[in-house]
C-alpha cells in the first residue's frame, strides 16, 4: 500500500510541477508583450514638452499714419509698448526698453543710379541672416565702423548683397543699424549699397518659412502678419522698397545670387533688369500677376536665386562668364547667396563669392578692394589673401 501510495503521490507531484512550470513559462513569455503595452501607453500619455521662448524684446516697428505722425510699436518682455510722435524735424530719435531708432525721413527716396565709380576703397559682404553681434564684431575689427558703431570707412563704398532677414533673432537690430549707418556714410562722402536678397523678397511677399520663432511671436503679439510690419507705410518697409537688386561699383558687378548668361545673350541692361525686377517686387501690390521676363527674374535663374556659378553640372561655362563680363563691362561678378567657409573665387578670380557663412553666428569675412588689390578681412580684423582659383 505504501508503495502504491508513493507512486500516486509522485505522479501527483509531477503533474503539479508541470502545471507550475507551464504557468511560470507562460507568465515569463507574456511579460515583454505586457511591458511593451504599458511602455507604449506611457509614451502615448506623456505630454510633449516644447521649448518655451523667452519673453520677446523686439522693435521698433514704425509706421507713418494719416496725420503724418510716427506710430511706433515695441515688444518689451512680451508686452506691447506703443508711442505716437510728431514729426517736427529730422533726424528724430525714438526709444523704448533700450531699443532705439533714428528716423531720417517719412519716406526713402529710391536712388535710380546703379553705377558708381571713383578712387576709393570698396568693401563687400553678404548674408547677415539676423547675426547682429557677429556683424558688429566684423565691421568694428575691420574699421568699417568705430567702437561706438559709427561710420569709420570715410569715402569708402560698402556693398551688402542682401539677406538680412531670416534664420537669426536680431534682424530688427541690423535693419535699424544699417538704415542709420547709410546716412552717416553719405554725410562722410562714402556710400552703403544694400541690394535685395531672396530673403528680403520672400519676407516682403509673406514667405516666412525661415523666420526665427521670435518674429512669429512678434507678429502674434502685434496682431499683424509679419510681412505687414514692413508695409509701404512703415519706415523700414519703405526703405527696403527703395533698394536695388544689383549695383556696379568701378569694374565690379554685385548681386545677391548672380546673372544668368541669357541676360548677356538677350542684351539686357542693368537698368532694365533692376526696373523690371523692382516693378514686380511684391505680388500683393501688383495689379496683374508676374509674367514673362518679370516672372523669369523672380525665379531660380533670376538675380536673387541664381546659383549657376557654383553648380557642378549645368552651371555657367567659362565662355559664358566672359560673355557676361564683356556685356556688362566689368572684370568681376561678386555674389552672395551660396555659402562658403570663407570668401572665395571661381573662374580664375572672375567671380567672387562673398557669403562666408555669417548666418552660422560664428565667423565671417569682408572682401576689400583698393587700388587694384584684393584681400579678405577676417572676423578678428586680420588681413588674409584672396586666392584666385
Amino acid at each position: 500500500m505504501f508503495h502504491s501510495s508513493f507512486f500516486v503521490f509522485r505522479n501527483t507531484a509531477l503533474i503539479l510541477m508541470l502545471l507550475l512550470t507551464s504557468s511560470v513559462s507562460t507568465f515569463a513569455f507574456s511579460m515583454p508583450a505586457e511591458k511593451a503595452k504599458v511602455e507604449a501607453l506611457t509614451i502615448i500619455s506623456t505630454p510633449v514638452i516644447k521649448p518655451t521662448l523667452a519673453p520677446v524684446n523686439d522693435g521698433p516697428y514704425v509706421f507713418v499714419n494719416q496725420q503724418q505722425q510716427l506710430e511706433s510699436y515695441w515688444l518689451c518682455q512680451g508686452d506691447v509698448v506703443t508711442s505716437v510722435t510728431e514729426t517736427v524735424n529730422f533726424p528724430l530719435s525714438i526709444s523704448a526698453c533700450n531699443m532705439p531708432a533714428q528716423i531720417h525721413a517719412l519716406t526713402s527716396i529710391e536712388n535710380k543710379v546703379l553705377e558708381f565709380s571713383g578712387d576709393y576703397p570698396v568693401a563687400a559682404l553678404s548674408d547677415f541672416h539676423g547675426q547682429y553681434d557677429v556683424m558688429i564684431e566684423l565691421l568694428t575689427n575691420n574699421n568699417i565702423i568705430d567702437e561706438n558703431k559709427n561710420w569709420a570707412f570715410g569715402k569708402g563704398h560698402f556693398v551688402i548683397t542682401g539677406d538680412i532677414f531670416d534664420r537669426g533673432d536680431k534682424v530688427t537690430e541690423i535693419l535699424w543699424f544699417l538704415y542709420d549707418l547709410e546716412q552717416q556714410a553719405q554725410q562722410a562722402g562714402g556710400g552703403i549699397h544694400l541690394t535685395l536678397g531672396n530673403h528680403e523678397v520672400m519676407v516682403l511677399n509673406g514667405d516666412l518659412r525661415y523666420l526665427h520663432p521670435k518674429y512669429i511671436k512678434t507678429a502674434q503679439r502685434l496682431n499683424k502678419p509679419f510681412e505687414q510690419l514692413f508695409s509701404q507705410n512703415s519706415i523700414l518697409g519703405n526703405w527696403l522698397r527703395s533698394k536695388p537688386v544689383l549695383v556696379k561699383v568701378n569694374n565690379m558687378l554685385f548681386a545677391h545670387g548672380g546673372f544668368h548668361p541669357s541676360l548677356a545673350t538677350e542684351k539686357r541692361s542693368l537698368l532694365d533688369i533692376n526696373t523690371v525686377f523692382k516693378d514686380s517686387l511684391i505680388k500683393a501690390e501688383l495689379e496683374q500677376p508676374r509674367e514673362g521676363w518679370a516672372k523669369f527674374l523672380h525665379k531660380s535663374n533670376g538675380p536673387i536665386w541664381y546659383r549657376g556659378y557654383f553648380a557642378q553640372d549645368k552651371g555657367a561655362t567659362s565662355a559664358e562668364i566672359d560673355m557676361l563680363l564683356k556685356h556688362f563691362d566689368v572684370k568681376h561678378i561678386i555674389v552672395g547667396h551660396t555659402s562658403q567657409k570663407q570668401i572665395e573665387t571661381r573662374y580664375q578670380g572672375r567671380v567672387i563669392a562673398i557669403d562666408s557663412s555669417i548666418k552660422r553666428g560664428k565667423y565671417g569675412e569682408i572682401l576689400f578692394i583698393e587700388k587694384g588689390k584684393k584681400w579678405r578681412g577676417s572676423l578678428s580684423g586680420k588681413v588674409l589673401p584672396l586666392y584666385d582659383e
